[in-house]
């Protein structure tokens, strides 16, 4: 997943505006309390915190890939 694809689904998910304050803000559990912003400037592939993100926040995997119909975001490793 390209990091353009990352902040694309954040936006999509979370919304303009939420998602930044998000990536700032929230402490992913399952990457050691970085937040997801800090994650990713860390080098965890942007997959990884995707994922961790939207476990966190109880996103539905249905509701994942965001709002195009055609993307797919890439299983966890």
């Amino acid at each position: 997943m390209r990091l353009s694809e990352f902040w694309e689904l954040a936006a999509d998910v979370f919304g303009d505006s939420y998602a930044p304050t998000l990536a700032r803000e929230l402490s992913l559990t399952k990457l050691d309390s970085m937040t997801p912003s800090a994650a990713l400037e860390a080098g965890i592939p942007a997959r990884d915190v995707w994922h961790a993100w939207c476990d966190q926040m109880d996103v539905p995997l249905a509701l994942r890939d965001g709002r195009d119909p055609h993307r797919t975001v890439p299983r966890r490793r």
